[in-house]
């Protein structure tokens, strides 16, 4: 597991305002902790802020994906599989389970009832699917 220096708490209102959604309250602590989480494999179990921000409005602004997918607006995408496959909060109505988005059938399922949860099988797992067993 590699560590990052702290995000910059500014970097939170930027994401905020943008998505007009506020980060849970969990996933901010953890990034004033670290700007995201990378595995032994290299995949961001927990995206660097200014990605969180990116990935968020990319998947929100993306012509094709507004042809192909139900909206993303509800949803706060934080981090990755490595294949294709996006873990998120659901904030319109927020919740507290991480969510995983299936990049080929579109389904939002949970995964993991708190973001502790899900930090601790993405990093105990041996490998991108973890979240299917």
């Amino acid at each position: 597991m590699e560590l990052r220096d702290p995000a910059d708490p500014g970097t939170f209102e930027r994401i905020e305002a943008a998505l007009g959604q506020s980060l849970p309250g969990d996933l901010r602590e953890l990034l004033l902790e670290t700007n995201g989480l990378v595995d032994e494999y290299g995949t961001d179990v927990i995206w660097p802020v200014e990605r969180i921000l990116d990935e968020n409005i990319g998947f929100r602004t993306n012509e094709q994906f507004r042809s192909l997918y139900q909206s993303f607006d509800p949803l706060l995408f934080f981090g990755d599989n490595g294949g294709g496959d996006q873990f998120a909060f659901v904030r319109r109505p927020e919740r507290a389970e991480v969510f995983v988005w299936d990049h080929e059938t579109d389904e939002r399922n949970p995964v993991s009832p708190t973001l502790e949860s899900y930090v601790r099988s993405a990093l105990e797992s041996d490998g991108e699917d973890w979240y299917r067993e």
